[in-house]
């Protein structure tokens, strides 16, 4: 899509706000909770954007290919790669047709761009058939079912959103792409987007992951031997 193009200059600035930071530090925090990488881990990062996972998982060792539908997200995500000291192989490819043969990484790993996918069981069955036996594979998006869903879900109603691209997931739509392999899933950013300062917080989160959904949410599955 061209708009991912048009954005990708922009992209990062969120994770500079306090909130755009506190959020990529949860969503990171509960990923490597259910999946954890091992040196030399054969990685593929579907949907990697500017590249923060995939360099995120080059820091721990792991073998990382990351591929995107925008070049010029990819082109922002091979720079920072450089600067950040990393060899990660980037390609411009399509989820739904990965030119990968099957069973050719350990994980697949995708964060932040579920959302936009509009044909989930394709989509992850692709992820699924490069996977070795045994891999691991885990998404990562915004909740359907949460104050971030909402926000999101009426932000597409402009014509000049990002979101109106998305289709958003609840949990449990997520965990039924594959009930059958599913290992465990779980949420995070229970703060709201309309959060005081100084309510974001480790403190406030943990807090309101009693009372609230989280605004994001992530599933591991594992291939079966």
């Amino acid at each position: 899509m061209s708009f991912f193009n048009e954005i990708a200059q922009d992209y990062d600035a969120w994770y500079k706000t306090k909130i755009g930071s506190f959020a990529d530090e949860v969503e990171t925090r509960l990923a490597f909770d259910l999946f954890v990488p091992a040196q030399g881990m054969r990685v593929l990062d579907v949907g990697c954007g500017t590249g923060n996972f995939s360099i995120k998982l080059a820091q721990k060792r792991c073998k990382v290919t990351g591929i995107d539908i925008s070049e010029k997200m990819l082109d922002i995500a091979r720079k920072k790669a450089k600067m950040a000291g990393f060899n990660i192989e980037f390609k411009k490819m399509d989820v739904y047709n990965l030119d990968f043969p099957s069973e050719s990484f350990d994980a697949v790993f995708s964060m932040a761009a579920f959302e936009f996918i509009k044909e989930p069981q394709k989509a992850f069955n692709e992820m699924y058939r490069v996977l070795v036996p045994g891999g691991q594979l885990l998404i990562g998006t915004i909740h359907k079912d949460s104050a971030w869903g909402r926000l999101y879900t009426n932000q597409a109603k402009s014509p000049d959103s990002i979101f109106r691209f998305a289709d958003f997931k609840t949990l449990k739509e997520l965990e039924d792409l594959d009930r059958e392999h599913l290992v465990k899933s779980g949420e995070c950013l229970f703060i709201p987007p309309d959060a005081s300062m100084d309510k974001i917080s480790r403190e406030e989160e943990q807090r309101l992951s009693r009372l609230e959904r989280g605004g994001f949410i992530c599933a591991l599955w594992r291939k079966e031997l």
